[in-house]
C-alpha cells in the first residue's frame, strides 16, 4: 500500500509538471467581475510571469463592469502600454462588458477584440469607481466599438498569427499556430485564473453579494445569541461578516446605508423579542431592502439591483418568522429543558417587562411574559410559574415568596 501511495504521489507531481508552461506558448489571463487591487495585480503578475518563462503572447480575457483601485490599475496600464511580451485584450465571451477604466485597456493594447453580438463597452465615467466623479449610461455595442469582432477566443488566437506587437524590446511578430499532421492548430495555451484565496475574498466584490454576506452574518449571529451557545454558528457568522466586510471596504460603500442595515436588524430583533409583531417585522424587512439598494454607490456601472437584493431580505424574514420560533419551540419540548423542568426555576430579567420581555434561566435566554402590574425591571430576580406557548410566565421572586 505504501508503494502504491508513493507511486500515486509521484504521478500527481509528474502530471503537475506536465501542465506547467515551458515557454513558447500562449498565456490566457481570465479575469472577470469588478477589478479590485487583487484582480488587477493578478493580471499584472501573470503578464510578467508569462514574459519570464518566454511565452509567445499573453491574451487578457476581460469581462468587467468596474475598476476599483487606481494604483494597481496604473501598474497594469504601464505593462500593457509597454509590455515585456506581446499582449492582446479580448472582451468576451459574449455577453461581456468593459466599463469605466476597463474599457481603456482595449485602447492601450496593440491588438484588441470583442465578442459579438451582445458584448459592450461603455459607462466610461467614473473611470475608477469611488474616486472619479461623473456618471454616464452610454454603451457601445460590439459592432460599433471599432474593435475586431471575434466571437471565439480560439479563432482570435489563430487570427493573431503573424501580427506585429509593440513591446518594451521593440516590435515583435508573433506566431500563434503550429503545423500538425493534416493541418495547423494553435500553440499550447495556458489558462490563468486568480488563486483560491483571491477568489474567496472576491466573493463579496459585487453590491448584492456584499449585502448578502453582511445580512446573513448578522442573522446567524442573532440566531447564535437566542438559540445556541458558542459554536459552529458563531464561526459561520464570523466568516460571513469577514467576507462581507472585505466587500464593503473594497467597494464604494455608503456607510449611512450600513447604519440602516443595523437599524433594520434592531427593529427585527425588537419585533421578535416583543412577541413577533408581524407589522414591525415587515418594517424591519423594508428597511433592509432600502439599505441593500443604497449600500454601494455603483456609479451606473455596478448599481445594486433590487431583484437581487430581495432574496437576501426574504432569507432574513424566513429566519425571524419561522426559524427562530421553531428552534425555541424545539428547545422548550426537550427533556433537558422541558416544561416541567422550567417551572419553579429562577432567573434574571434582561429587559423591562411591558408586559413581555426577556429572561435568562439556566444560562439560556427565553421570552417571558408577566402581569402588567408585576413591575419587573432589568436585573430583577424572577421565577418561572408557568409556560404559555413560546413564553415563560414569570413573576418577581419576592412576589412569589410572599404568596
Amino acid at each position: 500500500m505504501r508503494r502504491v501511495a508513493l507511486f500515486g504521489i509521484a504521478c500527481v507531481f509528474a502530471l503537475s509538471a506536465c501542465t506547467e508552461p515551458t515557454g513558447g506558448g500562449i498565456e490566457i489571463i481570465d479575469v472577470s467581475g469588478p477589478l479590485d487591487a487583487s484582480a488587477l495585480d493578478f493580471v499584472s503578475d501573470s503578464i510578467e510571469g508569462a514574459a519570464a518563462i518566454g511565452q509567445e503572447i499573453a491574451v487578457v480575457q476581460l469581462n468587467s463592469k468596474a475598476v476599483l483601485d487606481r494604483e494597481a490599475f496604473e501598474r497594469l496600464t504601464g505593462l500593457i502600454e509597454t509590455p515585456p511580451l506581446p499582449v492582446a485584450v479580448w472582451v468576451g465571451p459574449s455577453p461581456a462588458h468593459a466599463y469605466g477604466a476597463a474599457a481603456r485597456l482595449t485602447e492601450l493594447a496593440s491588438h484588441s477584440a470583442i465578442a459579438p453580438p451582445d458584448s459592450v463597452l461603455g459607462h466610461f465615467a467614473p473611470a475608477i469607481l469611488g474616486e472619479d466623479p461623473g456618471r454616464t449610461g452610454e454603451e457601445v455595442i460590439a459592432a460599433d466599438t471599432g474593435l475586431d469582432l471575434q466571437p471565439a477566443l480560439r479563432q482570435y488566437l489563430q487570427d493573431l498569427n503573424g501580427e506585429t506587437f509593440e513591446t518594451s524590446d521593440g516590435p515583435v511578430t508573433v506566431g500563434t499556430i503550429e503545423e500538425i499532421s493534416g493541418g495547423v492548430t494553435t500553440k499550447q495555451t495556458t489558462l490563468r485564473k486568480p488563486d483560491l484565496g483571491t477568489r474567496f475574498f472576491r466573493l463579496a466584490i459585487t453590491p448584492e453579494a456584499a449585502f448578502f454576506f453582511v445580512v446573513i452574518g448578522l442573522t446567524i449571529a442573532v440566531f447564535e445569541f437566542y438559540a445556541l451557545g458558542p459554536g459552529v454558528a458563531a464561526g459561520v457568522a464570523a466568516i460571513s461578516l469577514i467576507v462581507g466586510g472585505w466587500g464593503l471596504v473594497t467597494l464604494p460603500t455608503n456607510w449611512w446605508a450600513l447604519a440602516l442595515i443595523l437599524l433594520g436588524f434592531l427593529v427585527l430583533v425588537t419585533a421578535h423579542q416583543t412577541g413577533g409583531i408581524f407589522a414591525l417585522t415587515l418594517v424591519g424587512a423594508a428597511i433592509l431592502q432600502v439599505a441593500g439598494m443604497s449600500l454601494i454607490d455603483g456609479g451606473g456601472q455596478i448599481d445594486p439591483r433590487w431583484w437581487l437584493v430581495l432574496p437576501s431580505v426574504f432569507g432574513v424574514l424566513f429566519f425571524f418568522l419561522l426559524a427562530m420560533p421553531t428552534v425555541q419551540r424545539a428547545r422548550l419540548s426537550t427533556e433537558t429543558i422541558g416544561r416541567d423542568g422550567l417551572v419553579g426555576e429562577t432567573g434574571i430579567a434582561l429587559v423591562e417587562f411591558d408586559p413581555d420581555g426577556l429572561v435568562e434561566v439556566r444560562g439560556a435566554r427565553w421570552r417571558g411574559t408577566a402581569h402588567r402590574e408585576a413591575g419587573i425591571a432589568v436585573g430583577d430576580a424572577v421565577e418561572v410559574v408557568g409556560v404559555d406557548g413560546l413564553y415563560l410566565e414569570v413573576e418577581r421572586s419576592d412576589t412569589v415568596r410572599e404568596t
